[in-house]
């Protein structure tokens, strides 16, 4: 699914008056979720799911194309937990 076609459905079911309102609503809700996981908190939709940051370790990795040992470096990344409800939709 692209954003135009997530921006017609939600359009179709919300009853915002344009597309180009519905737009505008998913680009401001994707940059509070942006925003709020930079700062490193969570954000959870009861049912749904949360969105958390992780810290992982630095590690020992290996280069596919040279066989070379390297390090990957310690990184923040998102993690996402599925909700009861949404576990329940994808069954």
């Amino acid at each position: 699914m692209t954003k135009a076609d997530l921006v017609d459905k939600i359009h179709a079911k919300s009853g915002l008056s344009t597309k180009a309102a519905t737009e505008s609503f998913l680009d401001a809700a994707l940059t509070v979720l942006s925003e709020t996981l930079a700062k490193g908190e969570s954000v959870s939709f009861t049912g749904f799911g949360s969105f958390k940051v992780v810290e992982r370790a630095e590690r020992k990795g290996r280069n596919p194309r040279t066989n070379e040992d390297c390090i990957i470096p310690a990184s923040r990344v998102v993690k996402f937990t599925p909700g009861k409800l949404l576990k329940d939709a994808v069954k």
